[in-house]
């Protein structure tokens, strides 16, 4: 259940939470989350005469996210290949039906013990036209973000979720997010230093952008997306979708249609369900039930699936980003 936030009844029911309402009533699939019913708790003394409002879901038993916590959970190559695909493919219908998720992130990606993946937490997300728009720029959470927002594009429109999957994917492997900035400024550093300085050179027009002129960029950063992941990443098909869902330049990032059909997608071993291997687990895992992911240093691949643990330091310690 998601409790609906009445911060000022006088204003009436969130536009937000209407939104979100709306668009889980049109987008029916079996890789988005579904709304079975809305329920409200009439207002009483007990509750100070406040009603309460509930979107009810379909139950998953896990996150992504909770699952990547686990380092007892490990993804074979064709179970990760799965997640992706039911993610894209997902993306893929919200996309068609012009609708932006405009939150991707591992714990907005459900899973059922029976390994069908679910889009979920559409909170932030909105319907998008193929016109001249100017929506906010405020969305995405930040390790999550593409740098077209983080540069104040406000005219924007799939891509800025496929740089989420992009980031997801590659957190297959790594078991943390791959950016993880302190501020908007520190997440366009860690961007540019993974994918390459941020100019018109690469990126024609970026320069136009709000923000571009007013953020110290780093200058002279080669792009290296293949070569820092190919530590915990030995697929060469795999590296090379990562590579083109971290795209700087929005306008050449790979869409979900073109992602699926990718050869990382079909060749062996092809994706395989994920019921078998969730099957070993009794718990749910959920983020907000695990510790704090670990981060792995910089340039260093993992010495063991799902924790790093760098000789000489405390096994609690937490890493600034992974780069």
């Amino acid at each position: 259940m998601k409790k609906v936030l009445m911060e000022n009844e006088k204003e009436g029911f969130p536009i937000t939470a209407l939104r979100e309402i709306k668009i889980l009533q049109v987008l029916k699939n079996d890789n988005i989350v579904n709304l079975l019913e809305i329920c409200r708790i009439k207002a009483t003394p007990y509750n100070r005469y406040k009603s309460t409002v509930y979107l009810v879901f379909e139950f998953c038993e896990h996150d992504l996210a909770g699952l990547l916590s686990n380092p007892q959970v490990k993804f074979s190559l064709a179970e990760i290949k799965k997640v992706m695909q039911q993610l894209l493919n997902g993306l893929y219908y919200i996309h068609s039906n012009k609708i932006l998720h405009r939150d991707m992130k591992a714990a907005n990606i459900l899973i059922t013990k029976a390994g069908k993946l679910k889009l979920a937490d559409f909170g932030l997300a909105r319907a998008f036209s193929d016109k001249l728009n100017r929506y906010t720029n405020r969305v995405v959470t930040l390790w999550y973000r593409p740098p077209e927002l983080l540069l104040g594009e406000r005219n924007y429109g799939p891509a800025i979720d496929l740089w989420g999957a992009g980031c997801i994917m590659a957190e297959m492997w790594t078991r943390s997010p791959i950016m993880q900035g302190n501020t908007e400024q520190h997440q366009l550093t860690l961007i540019s230093q993974l994918c390459g300085s941020i100019v018109p050179e690469t990126w024609p027009g970026v320069e136009k952008l709000e923000l571009f002129s007013k953020i110290e960029l780093p200058k002279g950063q080669k792009r290296k997306v293949k070569e820092r992941l190919h530590g915990y990443v030995k697929d060469q098909y795999a590296l090379d979708l990562l590579d083109k869902l971290l795209s700087l330049d929005p306008s050449k990032r790979v869409n979900s249609d073109d992602a699926l059909n990718h050869d990382f997608f079909w060749v062996d071993p092809l994706p395989q369900d994920l019921n078998h291997m969730l099957s070993r687990y009794n718990k749910s895992m959920f983020e907000y039930l695990a510790p704090p992911r670990r981060r792995a240093p910089i340039n260093q691949p993992p010495q063991a699936p799902g924790v790093v643990r760098p000789a000489g330091h405390n096994p609690d310690q937490h890493f600034e980003r992974i780069f």
